[in-house]
């Protein structure tokens, strides 16, 4: 399997005609109402795991839980236990704790990344630096790490601790990686690619794997997941990427063109450097690797992406991921679950048109 997700049977449509699909934004709504007991259970210990004699760890906290977010991680290991036949009762929540270290492993990128980036919203809200200030938001992003690891202590698998630990390194390399290849449009697009498995599909990967590793599944089921979960993350963060160049604000949830202002390498960047004029290269150039921009220059960033068609390019690319997340799952019975996480990969690029 490639690091960077896609696997054989990529196209197929493996869906089950027993059961509705769901479409859309709604599948995420069906995943969660599906592990409505599961996620009440995770967020309660989400709450309890995040509460701290140090007053500024739970108001910081509590500014996070305030901000939403759909959950996307910890679902996705509720959801693979569940597919994986782990049973429904009081005596087996070892995914329920797993999914709030998940949560925790996220939650603890974003305050580090805000602080990196300099990000001052983060879904639709001021991002929590931005209200804290930069050293309260690394602090307790060290400290919801922390709490990530007691969590996969907790649970006492070394197996579980070796795919959480991984996955937590990976995420790191990968924002490294961002920050060395940022303002450098000689960067590949294997480069790229490299950088978006790093800061997102790994943990997508990882939070899959241990629903199979809690259920006691065959290793091909456990693989199976990880592929899921890989192309899954891929998909999402490639149409993140666009989004940064295609939303409103109040869709995107951040500030429209931080990308651009960052100097991020993404792959709608890249598609419009490499397919643009000369004369357009040289305002790349300028923008991004000189990080000389003016108020004009993002309307015209916007317009020279739209004109070399790199917003739909990006969006092909992430279809195909997300088709190769889908094949991963043809391993598993048809069920309502199954046909929930294939319509949740369609609506990870769907949410972009």
């Amino acid at each position: 399997m490639s690091d960077r997700g896609i696997t054989p049977g990529e196209g197929q449509d493996h869906r089950s005609t027993s059961v509705p699909v769901v479409e859309g934004e709604s599948a995420l709504h069906a995943l969660s109402d599906y592990l409505h007991d599961d996620m009440q259970a995770c967020n309660r210990a989400i709450v309890e795991r995040m509460d701290s004699p140090v007053p500024l760890i739970p108001q910081l906290a509590a500014h996070l839980v305030a901000a939403g977010g759909k959950r996307l991680r910890p679902l996705l290991t509720l959801a693979a236990a569940r597919l994986c036949g782990y049973p429904s009762d009081a005596d087996h929540q070892r995914h329920v704790g797993l999914a709030a270290c998940v949560e925790f492993i996220h939650t603890a990128t974003l305050l580090h990344d805000d602080v990196v980036d300099e990000s001052q919203l983060r879904r639709g809200l001021a991002s929590a630096n931005a209200v804290f200030g930069n050293k309260a938001s690394v602090l307790v992003g060290d400290f919801l790490f922390a709490r990530s690891f007691q969590l996969m202590t907790a649970d006492g698998s070394l197996k579980v601790m070796a795919i959480l630990s991984s996955a937590s390194a990976t995420i790191a390399e990968g924002e490294v990686l961002q920050m060395a290849t940022q303002n450098d449009l000689s960067t590949s697009v294997a480069q790229y690619l490299d950088v978006i498995h790093g800061k997102t599909a790994a943990l997508f990967a990882a939070a899959c794997r241990v629903g199979a590793v809690v259920a006691d599944r065959p290793d091909a089921e456990e693989e199976a997941l990880g592929n899921f979960g890989t192309n899954l993350g891929m998909a999402f963060q490639l149409v993140d990427d666009a989004l940064d160049y295609a939303a409103d604000q109040a869709t995107l949830g951040k500030t429209v063109g931080d990308d651009f202002r960052e100097g991020k390498i993404t792959l709608p960047v890249l598609t419009a450097f490499a397919a643009g004029s000369e004369e357009d290269r040289t305002f790349w150039r300028r923008v991004i690797e000189d990080n000389q921009q003016t108020e004009a220059d993002l309307d015209h960033a916007f317009a020279l992406i739209r004109d070399t068609d790199a917003i739909a390019i990006t969006l092909a690319r992430a279809t195909e991921y997300a088709d190769a997340a889908k094949a991963a799952l043809s391993i598993f019975p048809p069920s309502r679950l199954r046909d929930i996480l294939l319509e949740t990969a369609s609506y990870t690029v769907s949410r972009a048109r």
